[in-house]
């Protein structure tokens, strides 16, 4: 298994994966040495979140490995085709799985996501449109959404 370590907008970010696919994608809360040659498993995934951090990259074409569940798994295919700009809550994508009762297992399946952005958990909100939790931390979910959004903010004064 090949890691590398990057710099990104939010913080450093770990990669992992192999020629099976990419395994984890985290984003590290301390400072770390970033990596001086990245592996060739690794390349593609990190020029394709250089470019989705530069604003020139809405989709990825990366080959994946999670380790997860098979109902993990089931979640996490739904949450790669939300597209980019788009949000959907937990309750439509409990309809989407075909079972509303199973929300929390859907919002569980989310939080253990282990490869942040490409697999786009952040893209998901509360019924009410507010941003519940995000294992990355809020204000990374936040700016996430808001780099994404076709609208951007500017600034009044």
């Amino acid at each position: 298994m090949e890691t590398c370590i990057i710099n990104s907008p939010l913080g450093y970010t770990k990669i992992v994966g192999d020629n099976e696919g990419i395994v984890s994608i985290t984003v590290l809360n301390s400072e770390e040495r970033t990596t001086d040659i990245i592996p060739s498993e690794l390349e593609d995934s990190v020029i394709q979140l250089k470019e989705y951090f530069e604003g020139n990259r809405t989709n990825f074409d990366l080959k994946l490995n999670p380790e997860g569940t098979s109902f993990q798994k089931k979640v996490w295919k739904l949450l790669e085709q939300i597209p980019c700009g788009k949000t959907i809550s937990y309750l439509e994508l409990s309809k989407q799985l075909g079972d509303v009762k199973a929300i929390r297992a859907v919002a569980n399946a989310n939080g253990k996501n282990p490869i942040w952005i490409i697999i786009p958990c952040h893209r998901v909100i509360g019924s009410d449109g507010s941003l519940t939790g995000y294992a990355g931390g809020l204000h990374r979910k936040k700016w996430l959404l808001e780099h994404e959004s076709p609208h951007k903010q500017t600034l009044l004064f």
